[in-house]
C-alpha cells in the first residue's frame, strides 16, 4: 500500500485569510433545493485526498455511481495541481465544490461553516440510514465546527471498540526483515536496537554472498516525507509505542510526552540506531539524495533487508511465488519492542470529512450518494483501493455461501487485491477498461477496512477472512518461531509487545501565525540536524547538542507550549472516547 500524500491544511495567514473568507461569505448559501428530475448530473468534487484529477467517466466505479445515482464525478485535486492555492481561489469565489472532501484541522472546518461554503445536511439526515449508524461521529464534526448541524461525515469511522487494534493483521510501523536471509544466518536473538545493528550487518553480508552483489544494503532511507522530524526516524519511534504530534512524541498510553529535542529521548534513540547502522556500513549511501520511488524499487529488487513499515516490504517482495519458496519480509522478533497501534475510531480519523457544497442543486441526491459510501456495498466499491477493503462482490471479486457468509476471494479478486491488477481487465458489462483504471479516484475511506461487514460477519479487509489465512512456507516458518501466531498483531498481543492508543477523533486547533512561522524554522533545523547526526562519524552527540541550542534560539519554547497543550488535549480525547464506548 502506498502512503497517501499528506493532507495540507494550512490557510493563508493574516489579512489575506480574513479577506478570503469574508468574500466567500458574501456569496451566501443556496439552501433552496429545487425538485430533482433525476437527470444526469456532473458533480464537481473538491478532494484534498485525490491523487488524480478530472472527470471519472469510465470504468467500473464510474458505472456503479452512474447506474445508482445518474451522476458523474469531476474531481478537483489540489495534490495534483495548485495545492492550497486551489482551495483559496475556489473559496474566494464562494463555491468550493458540489461535494467537498477536505481536512478540518487548523480551524478550516469552522471557516467553511462560517463562510457558508458547505451545507447543513440536517434536512436529509433522517434518510441517511448508513451514516446514522455513526451518529456520534457526525456530532463530533458539529462540535468541531462550533455550530449545531450535520456539516459533514468523517472518514475512517468504525463500530468497533476504540481499545482494539484497528490495523487488523499487521501494524503500520514495525521492524520487518527479509525472513529468508534471517533464517540463513540462524535466527539470532534480537534483544535491542544495538543487537539489531549486528543482525542486520550479518544479513547484509549473507545477502551479498548469496548474490555476488555489493550494492545490497540492510537499510535504505529517503527524505520525501520529512515534516516536523525526519520521518524515517519518527517511524522507528512507533516501534516503541510513541507517535509524533507536531514537535513532540506522545506515548500510546498517554503517560509520556517528549519533545523531539529531548536528550536521550525516544527520537534521539531512533537517530542513534540509524547512526550506528551508518557506522556499520549498512545504510544505502543514496539515502540522502534518493526519493521514495527509487527506494521502494530497491526493496522490490531485493536490495534491502529492513522495512520500517509493513506496507513497504511485504507488498513488494511477498508475492505468492516468493512466499511459496520461503522468501519475503516478516515481522522481526525484536525483544524490547512495544509497537504503537491506533485503536478503532468510532468518531472517525478527526482529520477529513466529506460534505455537500452550499451552491449545488439536488442536494438530496448527493446526500444519498454520501450515505451509500458508508453502506457495505459502497465501502467495497469506494475504498477497495484507498483502504484495503475487498473489491465489490458484484464485480466478481468474492463469493459467499448460501447464507451470505464465509466470504472467499475469486481468482479475479485475488489478483485485484494482491496481484498485478494494472492489467486486470474488467468486462464491458461491468464498466470495461482495467481494474486500475476503474477504481474510485476519490481516495476516500469512509469506514475502517477492518470494521465488520454486517452481512458476512467478517471484516471488509480480505486479509482477515477465515478463507484467506496464509499457509505458505514463509508464513509457516515465521509462525513456528513466533509463538505459533496467526498474524503479526496476534504475535504482538501474545508477546505483550503492542501499545494501543485509544481511537480518538482529534485535530489540532488553529494556531497563531507567529507560532506557525517559528514552527517552520524549527522543522527545518530539526530535520537537517537529524540527517547530519545519522551520518556524523564520531560527532553524533555534538551535532544534536548544537541543534538543540539553535532550535531554542529560534523561539522553540512557544511552539513547544502549543504542542504540549495539543498533546494534553489528545490524551484527554482518548480518555473520553473510552468512556463514551462503555
Amino acid at each position: 500500500m502506498e502512503l497517501k500524500k499528506k493532507l495540507t491544511t494550512v490557510l493563508a495567514a493574516g489579512v489575506a485569510a480574513a479577506t478570503l473568507f469574508s468574500v466567500a461569505a458574501c456569496g451566501g448559501s443556496n439552501d433552496a433545493d429545487t425538485k430533482d428530475d433525476g437527470s444526469e448530473m456532473t458533480v464537481e468534487v473538491f478532494d484534498s485526498l485525490a491523487n488524480s484529477q478530472g472527470l471519472q467517466k469510465s470504468g467500473w466505479f464510474a458505472k456503479f455511481v452512474k447506474d445508482k445515482f445518474n451522476i458523474k464525478l469531476n474531481i478537483i485535486a489540489p495534490n495534483v495541481s495548485g495545492g492550497d492555492t486551489v482551495f483559496d481561489t475556489r473559496s474566494a469565489s464562494g463555491n468550493l465544490g458540489d461535494i467537498v472532501i477536505t481536512g478540518t484541522g487548523n480551524g478550516r472546518l469552522q471557516k467553511l461553516v462560517k463562510a457558508k461554503l458547505i451545507t447543513d445536511m440536517t434536512p436529509y439526515y433522517s434518510s441517511m440510514k448508513n451514516v446514522k449508524k455513526y451518529d456520534s461521529a457526525v456530532k463530533s464534526v458539529a462540535k468541531q465546527a462550533g455550530k449545531d448541524g450535520v456539516w459533514g461525515v468523517p472518514q475512517g469511522v468504525s463500530s468497533q471498540s476504540p481499545t482494539d487494534p484497528s490495523e487488523g493483521n499487521e501494524p503500520g510501523s514495525a521492524p520487518y526483515i527479509r525472513w529468508d536471509i534471517y533464517k540463513e544466518i540462524g535466527y539470532p536473538e534480537i534483544k535491542d536496537l544495538d543487537s539489531f545493528v549486528d543482525v542486520l550487518k550479518q544479513m547484509q553480508d549473507r545477502a551479498r554472498q548469496d548474490t555476488g552483489k555489493d550494492d545490497i544494503y540492510a537499510i535504505s532511507l529517503f527524505k520525501d516525507w520529512d515534516g516536523d522530524e525526519m520521518q524515517n526516524a519518527a517511524a522507528i519511534c512507533n516501534w516503541f509505542g510513541y507517535k509524533n504530534q507536531g514537535s513532540v512524541f506522545v506515548s500510546a498510553d498517554g503517560k509520556d510526552v517528549q519533545p523531539a529535542t529531548q536528550k536521550g529521548g525516544i527520537y534521539e534513540q531512533a537517530l542513534d540506531f540509524l547512526n550506528k547502522c551508518e557506522q556499520a556500513g549498512i545504510v544505502d549511501p543514496d539515502s540522502t539524495t534518493q526519493d521514495w520511488d527509487t527506494m521502494q524499487t530497491k526493496v522490490t529488487d531485493g536490495k534491502t533487508m529492513l522495512s520500517i513499515w509493513s506496507w513497504l516490504g511485504k507488498p513488494r517482495m511477498n508475492s505468492d511465488e516468493n512466499k511459496a519458496k520461503g522468501v519475503g519480509f516478516m515481522l522481526a522478533p525484536l525483544e524490547n519492542t512495544k509497537v504503537y497501534s491506533d485503536g478503532f475510531q468510532p468518531d472517525g480519523d478527526g482529520a477529513t470529512i466529506v460534505a455537500i457544497g452550499s451552491k449545488v442543486k439536488n442536494k438530496a441526491r448527493l446526500a444519498k450518494f454520501i450515505d451509500w459510501m458508508y453502506s457495505p456495498e459502497g465501502i467495497y466499491a469506494s475504498s477497495s483501493n484507498s483502504g484495503g477493503a475487498a473489491c465489490p462482490k458484484d464485480l466478481g471479486c468474492f463469493t459467499t455461501d448460501k447464507d451470505g457468509k464465509n466470504p472467499t476471494l475469486t481468482k479475479f479478486g485475488q489478483q485485484a487485491m494482491t496481484g498485478d491488477h494494472a492489467n486486470l481487465e474488467v468486462s464491458a458489462k461491468l464498466g470495461g477498461s482495467s481494474y486500475d483504471d476503474g477504481y474510485s479516484k476519490l481516495n476516500f475511506k469512509a469506514v475502517s477496512q477492518n470494521d465488520i461487514d454486517p452481512n458476512t460477519g467478517e471484516a471488509y479487509n480480505p486479509l482477515l477472512w477465515k478463507s484467506n489465512q496464509d499457509e505458505t512456507e514463509l508464513f509457516k516458518d515465521w509462525s513456528a518461531h513466533m509463538e505459533n501466531a496467526t498474524n503479526d498483531i496476534d504475535y504482538l498481543q501474545k508477546a505483550g509487545k503492542l501499545s494501543i492508543a485509544a481511537g480518538a477523533s482529534y485535530t489540532t486547533p488553529q494556531e497563531d501565525s507567529t507560532v506557525s512561522a517559528t514552527r517552520s524554522s524549527v522543522k527545518s533545523e530539526t530535520v537537517n540536524a537529524s540527517w547530519q547526526a545519522i551520518t556524523a562519524a564520531g560527532k553524533f552527540e555534538k551535532t544534536l547538542d548544537e541543534a538543540r541550542t539553535k532550535i531554542d534560539n529560534l523561539g522553540y519554547k512557544e511552539v513547544l507550549k502549543v504542542d504540549q497543550q495539543n498533546a494534553k488535549d489528545l490524551i484527554q480525547a482518548r480518555k473520553d472516547i473510552v468512556k463514551q464506548a462503555k
